[in-house]
């Protein structure tokens, strides 16, 4: 079944929202080791590295508040997902890195605020 032209936005928001905040993160000095890493427990946005720090970070893009902020968009089950991620990722990788989960926010306007260590 097709898409609808909302499921449709939603899909072009996040895509912006996906590249706005790689490009901010090469800018902090980051390098991109994925994008959209899709494992069977579900997929993480961007994987990078940055320093000697791997971070797996969910950017959630909002034209609104309407339903709170981005980062409240993350909840206990999109946590535990990107935990399962982080694993099945070190597992393909052959090694365990010094990890941390961060969330970046993108608003309509192009904003993007970072959390890092979100959970």
């Amino acid at each position: 079944m097709p898409d609808s032209p909302q499921d449709l936005h939603k899909k072009i928001l996040g895509r912006k929202g996906e590249k706005l905040v790689e490009k901010y993160l090469k800018k902090q000095g980051c390098k991109i080791l994925e994008r959209n890493y899709r494992t069977p427990f579900g997929e993480a946005d961007l994987i990078v590295e940055d320093g000697d720090e791997i971070a797996f970070v969910e950017v959630k893009t909002r034209e609104s508040f309407a339903y709170g902020t981005p980062a409240e968009a993350v909840g206990q089950d999109k946590q535990r997902r990107y935990m399962q991620i982080a694993k099945f990722y070190w597992m393909r990788t052959g090694e365990e890195p010094n990890a941390r989960f961060d969330v970046a926010e993108v608003y309509g306007d192009g904003r993007i605020e970072y959390i890092k260590y979100a959970f």
